[in-house]
């Protein structure tokens, strides 16, 4: 491991090499783990650990790399507090100085039990507002070397500010006022069953009738209003969970929780878990107008992750703690299958309508052709194998980010029309799930796979080169968006000047399809298209937008410009400076859409048709 690699004296690194290590991995015994969070809106959680040891060095770990993240981003910047008790003394400890997640101490003669007790500060913006908590106990644990992650065994306890309800996948052993106790479990589903609570807070049962495994929505928002969910998108949810069973002929949880905090003060993103999904939205999104297509661009993928991520998961993602690196290289099937199934869901189930699903489409195909040249220069494979050093703000169309989810989504659809046509259409993409993510329903359990054995199930459902084809999509470097699976589907990707239909879509002048700009609310500029006029005029990412032909910017001005066409003066500020840039442009407005091709079938409106009568 990494953090033995240097340790705090000569006599430290000499026990390790001798193989000294904790009780805890040799005995099995259960740790015991308390956190009080009745000081979440202060925004500090306390934990307390109580383990069991033997005398001699021990090294504890802070979780580095957290399933679902695919990255060492452990939140070890929150840890605080930190201090170790034996038997009433204090026990010193030392960080590894190659290390920053391990911490090094030396258990006295006549310990048998080492107390633990640290803070663990909620960032801004992070899980906690005022009135809600979404709890990953990577965040507040601390392990021991020498057991793997299905071993270590934990007794876990919570303790919530007065009136507040919690959901999680854990089983309850007790309660007593505000405080919950767990029933033991190993530290690897432990960090698979976080918990959503809150001060408002509302549960709702979306059990389809006939189906035997329970399945819940655990609300809590900044508000009681914002829980009120209308009764088509709850209908819409109970036949995702529908639409999920005939689709993968299994299920492999006890129960699921689809666990939703609204709130506009906490990260907004999903994190998928083998029993439930950590998901965030804003706060009021159940009562917009849009909530069902909002609600189904979330709920449906992390949900499909239970199947794909957490029961088939790559074998270079499952690693046996917290501790050793994950290798990304087929994330484009984790994320990528995910990506194209969960959308296929919220269509079958009715939250997307089939129009706003080939509009997802379209934005997806346009955004990855001419408008992502870094395509050029780094093909998908790279996208996931250099994930761990993916970063920075802005020029994502040239450096390429995490595309191994929206290309990984036409890639999948490539592979469902190339399953249909070679076999005239005797097997699709519901026939590989089965077989691939199917089987008998033994709770959370992990099977895991390789390339290979990826490419033996596809051949197993549809004979096809698809070693050959795969590769081939994964190391490209065409300027052009793999959209195989539209044209196959019986539609073509066109742009014209009507809007893009799907809510949460600024109803602007396709900037992005348009001038190569991609712009903030406020004007900041947030992509500049390397290649674009707007990139050729001298325009780039971090720049502010604050003027459009002698006039204070507003995005009606730049549309009109856009319009019209031929010149446009756009004024910009650059780390104080103004700058004004002409941008020459004669295209008028492009925004991207599908459009039938009748001289193929249409296979792509058939692939979201519903399979469950509700």
């Amino acid at each position: 491991m990494p953090g033995l690699k240097r340790c705090m004296s000569i006599l430290l690194s000499t026990a390790l090499a001798l193989g000294a290590i904790t009780a805890v991995a040799q005995t099995g015994e259960t740790i015991s783990l308390s956190v009080d969070a009745t000081k979440t809106p202060q925004k500090l959680l306390r934990a307390e650990e109580t383990l069991p040891v033997k005398p001699g060095p021990l090294t504890l770990y802070y979780p580095k790399w957290i399933p679902g993240e695919h990255g060492p981003d452990g939140p070890i910047s929150s840890l605080t507090g930190l201090k170790f008790e034996a038997d009433g003394r204090v026990i010193p400890w030392m960080r590894d100085t190659l290390d920053v997640f391990a911490f090094h101490l030396d258990v006295p003669a006549g310990v048998t039990t080492l107390h633990a007790s640290y803070d663990y500060i909620e960032p801004e913006g992070g899980s906690a507002t005022d009135t809600l908590l979404v709890l990953e106990w990577n965040e507040v644990t601390l392990y021991p070397d020498g057991a793997t992650s299905d071993k270590l065994m934990y007794e876990a306890s919570l303790k919530l500010p007065e009136g507040w309800k919690f959901g999680s996948s854990l089983s309850v052993a007790s309660s007593a006022g505000n405080e919950t106790r767990f029933k033991p479990i190993s530290f690897e589903l432990l960090v698979d069953s976080p918990v959503i609570s809150g001060q408002y807070y509302h549960v709702i049962d979306l059990t389809p009738p006939g189906e035997p495994i329970h399945h819940e929505l655990d609300l809590a928002a900044d508000s009681e209003a914002a829980l009120n969910i209308s009764p088509e998108v709850q209908k819409g949810l109970t036949n995702v969970v529908a639409e999920s069973g005939k689709l993968f002929g299994a299920r492999h949880y006890r129960d699921y929780h689809f666990l939703l905090a609204l709130s506009d003060h906490v990260a907004h993103f999903g994190l998928e878990h083998h029993e439930s999904n950590d998901s965030r939205l804003p706060e009021r999104v159940l009562i917009s107008p849009g909530a069902a297509f909002m609600v189904g661009s979330l709920l449906p993928h992390e949900f499909v992750h239970s199947w794909n991520g957490k029961f088939r998961r790559p074998e270079d993602l499952t690693t046996p703690d917290f501790e050793k690196p994950m290798q990304d290289d087929l994330l484009w099937g984790y994320e990528g299958l995910t990506d194209y199934l969960g959308p296929m869901l919220a269509a079958r189930s009715g939250l997307w309508t089939p129009e706003q699903y080939r509009e997802y489409l379209a934005s997806i195909a346009a955004s990855l052709g001419p408008g992502r040249p870094g395509r050029t220069w780094r093909p998908l494979q790279d996208t996931a194998t250099g994930l761990p050093m993916s970063g920075g703000r802005g020029w994502l169309n040239w450096r390429r980010s995490s595309d191994y989810y929206d290309e990984g989504d036409l890639l999948w659809l490539e592979v469902a029309t190339i399953i249909h046509d070679s076999t005239h259409g005797e097997k699709s993409i519901d026939d590989f799930c089965h077989a691939f993510h199917g089987g008998a329903n033994n709770g959370p359990e992990v099977k895991t796979y390789t390339f290979e054995q990826l490419v033996q199930s596809l051949n197993a459902v549809a004979p096809y080169n698809w070693a050959a084809f795969l590769r081939k999509r994964l190391d490209s470097t065409s300027f052009e968006a793999p959209i195989g699976g539209i044209e196959n589907g019986g539609w073509k990707l066109v742009y014209n000047s009507q809007p893009i239909k799907l809510p949460g879509r600024r109803g602007g002048a396709g900037d992005a399809y348009s001038i190569g700009l991609q712009i903030g609310e406020d004007g900041t500029i947030t992509d500049s298209m390397v290649g674009g006029p707007a990139f050729d005029a001298g325009i780039t990412s971090g720049m502010k937008l604050v003027g459009v032909n002698g006039r204070v910017y507003k995005h009606d001005l730049l549309e009109d410009a856009i319009k019209i066409g031929g010149s446009m003066d756009l004024m910009v500020v650059i780390d104080d400076y103004y700058h004004t840039f002409t941008v020459k442009y004669e295209g008028g407005e492009r925004y991207p859409h599908l459009e039938r091709n009748d001289s193929k079938t249409d296979y792509l409106d058939e692939l979201i048709m519903a399979r469950v009568s509700m």
